[in-house]
């Protein structure tokens, strides 16, 4: 009675182990995060409009690419736009292509022009305020060239927080990378490393071109204020990611997350 006892603490342990090990696979694997057909596990929020509302069909699925179009609107009215993947994230990287196409929509900012980026540690989007217009979060920039002026792309943005660079605390809303944005419409590699609080990277082409640590919330904002008085700690180390779309047309592809243990 002895052996097949044995036999059978010995096969959990094999399936235990085998679980385990297809568990670390799957965290250290790139996974796609949008299928290239339709919007599945993403979801729109516009200052203005209810979660979940796709103001004027901006966000769009087509060919394999996540396209923030402008084709039905005759003028901006300060629609900013965001569009968030389903699941909250910690520790990870994203990684996409991007590329800026055609001209800015009528009535955007002058600032608008080829920007977008990547919002991370966000609150949940059903949270935030009908009329909130900068989405309370660290941001990935994303810059295109204007061929006249230097740009620079996969910078830091902070609106209603700050970071951490050298053991120094930011507070200016953005900081530049020293990596020149493209001026054309050809497709750029960008990825970002999250590890919670502790570091994050940024990458343009392969190359890490900023890090940083400690986002935190900005108390003199009155959106970061609302966060912390329900509960959000000062110190930011999980949330949501989300593309923004800010009154420039972009088209984003191979968006893919690798979760990473901590």
């Amino acid at each position: 009675m002895k052996k097949p006892k044995k036999l059978f603490y010995t096969i959990i342990m094999m399936v235990f182990i085998f679980t385990s090990s297809c568990n670390q696979k799957k965290d250290s694997e790139w996974i796609p995060i949008f299928n290239g057909k339709d919007l599945t596990g993403w979801s729109p929020k516009f200052t203005g409009e209810a979660y979940r509302i796709n103001y004027l069909n901006t966000f769009q699925a087509k060919d394999g690419k996540l396209i923030v179009s402008y084709d039905n609107y005759d003028n901006f009215d300060n629609n900013f736009g965001h569009i968030f993947y389903k699941e909250k994230l910690s520790h990870y990287k994203l990684r996409l292509a991007y590329r800026f196409l055609g001209e800015s929509v009528p009535g955007s900012p002058d600032w608008a022009y080829k920007n977008s980026g990547i919002k991370y540690h966000s609150p949940h989007p059903s949270e935030l305020p009908i009329d909130q217009k900068l989405l309370v979060a660290v941001e990935a920039q994303i810059l295109g060239g204007n061929g006249k002026t230097e740009r620079f792309t996969g910078n830091v943005c902070t609106a209603g927080t700050h970071i951490v660079m050298n053991d120094s605390l930011i507070t200016q809303h953005c900081t530049n990378s020293n990596y020149p944005a493209i001026n054309d419409s050809s497709w750029v590699k960008m990825e970002i490393e999250v590890h919670g609080s502790e570091k994050i990277i940024h990458k343009i082409n392969g190359q890490v071109v900023m890090q940083y640590s400690k986002p935190q919330y900005d108390d003199t904002d009155e959106f970061a204020r609302e966060l912390m008085k329900n509960g959000y700690p000062k110190i930011i180390s999980e949330g949501y990611i989300a593309l923004q779309a800010e009154g420039h047309p972009i088209e984003f592809k191979n968006i893919e997350l690798m979760k990473i243990n901590k």
